[in-house]
């Protein structure tokens, strides 16, 4: 229940390693689920070939490294600024990093509709970052090494 309205999230591991990520809100909850439901099919058509093609080229599942995520307090604007600069650790976490190609990591983060995505590069192994700019196109970042 949200507020006044129902919301359905729903998460779909493909056999690919990719994840599918879907929300639909609406008054009645199977018309929430419903809304769910139809997104995840509508993404599921739209990168078809593209997940066939890269599940064609990819001999093995997805590799992934865990790596700890922290979640840090933000101070309140109107409190005495902090002491330190050490922040404070709410939660520790641990977020998994798959090893993918570009291409495979634009289409994960297309596909759970993230705004951004971590991943170790199959190329260079290194890590990298892909997201989505304002203007709508898609930001890499590869910290190669630097030509200084």
């Amino acid at each position: 229940r949200d507020g006044h309205a129902f919301r359905c999230d729903a998460q779909v591991h493909l056999a690919t390693g990719l994840t599918a990520q879907s929300h639909g809100t609406a008054n009645e909850i199977y018309a929430a689920y419903d809304q769910s439901a139809e997104r995840i099919e509508k993404q599921i058509r739209r990168y078809k070939r593209r997940l066939r093609n890269h599940h064609q080229d990819r001999s093995r599942p997805i590799d992934q490294i865990a790596a700890p995520a922290y979640v840090i307090d933000s101070h309140d604007a109107e409190a005495d600024e902090p002491e330190t600069l050490t922040p404070l650790i709410v939660a520790e976490l641990t977020h998994q990093i798959p090893s993918v190609s570009v291409g495979e990591a634009v289409m994960q983060m297309e596909l759970a509709g993230q705004t951004h995505l971590l991943f170790r590069n199959d190329a260079s192994g290194r890590i990298n970052l892909v997201y989505k700019r304002d203007d709508s196109n898609i930001g890499w970042i590869d910290p190669g090494e630097s030509k200084a």
